[in-house]
């Protein structure tokens, strides 16, 4: 069986240590553990920052990495297993083991525990962060700034019914291999839907395909998967599909039948498959 590149740490000349037996590698090594502590970070497909962004990280997620080119560093995504290339500005060798992860859409993070500071960033749904002080009603975030309490969750605690989650990003703009609430795509939409719900989720559509038991597309309900070749959408009543997707360029709401019709015309063929968690 041939690895999924998406998910394999490896190329010929190189490949994380974990896989030495399993994949054939010039040499292996141990990763090097890195910590994204910007708003977020691009995972492209090659060491330069024109290239294809093909996943994104979030504030606190973890790449583990294993080779550095032209400041840039290869490496997984340990939340969801991606590979590539992330720029190496955007990483700390200083982790922070998470305590919360923001639960609304975004939140802002202020230089000081005081609304009328200077703005650190934006913080999005299911950053990690690590709280390190408090005072009055914000918390003190290690490595951004301070944030209202209100907006955070403890890590394992406070998970929220995925088609709400994911309707809170109505309006989004799409961005291929987005994955925050200001550029999303298809199965990042779906992904941080179900991470705010404490349900492990895959990167890409025909990944998460596989999950839940297959259900009836003739009698859909609230937060079904419904699948095309590289497309997906979870449906908020049974009519009503919401999705990210580049004919509108933004998250939205339409009923599926025209949905169906929209994208069968284009030539994309109808849907590949309806699913239930």
């Amino acid at each position: 069986m041939t690895a999924d590149a998406r998910t394999t740490l490896a190329h010929p000349d190189l490949a994380t240590r974990p896989l030495e037996g399993l994949v054939r590698a010039a040499r292996y090594v141990d990763p090097t553990i890195y910590q994204v502590i910007t708003p977020n970070a691009a995972l492209r497909n090659g060491p330069r920052a024109d290239a294809e962004q093909i996943n994104q990280l979030l504030f606190g997620e973890i790449l583990d990495g294993v080779e550095t080119t032209d400041g840039f560093v290869w490496g997984q995504a340990r939340r969801d297993g991606y590979v590539g290339w992330v720029d190496a500005s955007t990483l700390s060798l200083c982790v922070n083991t998470p305590t919360h992860r923001v639960k609304v859409l975004r939140t802002i993070a202020f230089s000081a525990p005081a609304i009328k500071s200077a703005v650190w960033g934006l913080l999005s749904l299911n950053a990690l962060v690590t709280v390190i002080d408090s005072q009055d009603a914000m918390v003190r975030i290690a490595d951004a700034g301070w944030a209202p309490a209100s907006h955070l969750a403890p890590v394992g605690l406070e998970f929220a019914e995925p088609a709400t989650t994911a309707s809170a990003f109505l309006g989004a703009p799409y961005l291929w291999g987005g994955r925050d609430s200001v550029g999303v795509d298809c199965s990042g939409l779906i992904q941080q839907a179900l991470h705010a719900a404490g349900v492990g989720c895959p990167r890409d559509a025909d990944q998460q395909a596989a999950l839940g038991t297959e259900s009836d597309p003739m009698n859909p309900q609230r937060g079904d998967l419904v699948f095309w070749k590289g497309h997906v959408g979870m449906m908020v009543d049974v009519a009503h599909l919401l999705h990210a997707n580049a004919h509108h360029m933004a998250v939205a709401v339409e009923l599926l039948s025209d949905a169906v019709a929209r994208i069968d015309a284009k030539g994309f063929g109808r849907p590949t498959a309806f699913r239930r968690l």
